[in-house]
């Protein structure tokens, strides 16, 4: 079926893509949020990843096991040319001198803080690691691929991908150890720790692969 799902799609069958969009576009978008820290900006990393495989549907291997690995490669490309882009945006804002303006409360109204404090406590984390590392942890760890998939996905050896996990692992570690050391005081209303549940999220995670 998956191979014949790929022929179908190299062929430009809008069926077979429509397929592919139905059995991965969640993951693609739990990769993305988990990169971006931003379920909104995750949406339109969605839509320009599948676009882009569209683009690009007659360089897809005709031989292959799941499709996934080369979505999330893809969405790799398309996350690098995105944070590129907002860099250069960024970078112009700078040079704006600035206005005064009316401070908005609406984000205070959000049902999911918790979840959005988790989140940013792990884009903190993963931050500090370097690009090649953060990708290979995201995919590997969080989107549950095998090295063979990430390596696929990255188009990068196996090998690579095993020392960059490894890496990442450690330095995450590492940071934890520190931030317990450092005696954290508990975010606001919650009594709990934001690095301490990002780390029991990642732990859990790493335990069911």
């Amino acid at each position: 079926m998956e191979h014949s799902q790929r022929a179908r799609i190299r062929a430009g069958d809008a069926a077979a893509f429509a397929e592919l969009f139905d059995d991965h576009a969640r993951a693609v978008y739990r990769y993305a949020v988990r990169s971006t820290g931003n379920w909104s900006a995750a949406e339109d990393i969605v839509s320009l990843t599948f676009l882009e495989a569209w683009r690009l549907r007659g360089k897809l291997r005709p031989d292959g096991d799941s499709l996934l690995p080369w979505l999330l490669g893809i969405t790799t490309n398309v996350l690098r040319n995105t944070a590129r882009s907002a860099r250069r945006h960024q970078a112009a804002l700078a040079r704006i001198p600035p206005q005064d303006s009316v401070p908005d409360f609406a984000d205070e109204l959000v049902g999911r803080l918790q979840d959005a404090e988790q989140l940013a406590a792990a884009q903190r984390a993963l931050a500090t690691l370097r690009r090649g590392d953060r990708e290979v942890f995201t995919l590997c760890v969080w989107s549950g691929l095998d090295y063979a998939s990430a390596a696929e996905a990255l188009g990068v050896p196996v090998g690579t991908v095993r020392s960059r996990l490894s890496r990442a692992r450690t330095r995450l570690r590492a940071l934890a150890q520190q931030e317990l050391e450092r005696g954290r005081e508990p975010l606001p209303g919650s009594g709990q720790h934001s690095v301490g549940r990002v780390e029991a999220s990642w732990s859990t995670e790493e335990e069911h692969r």
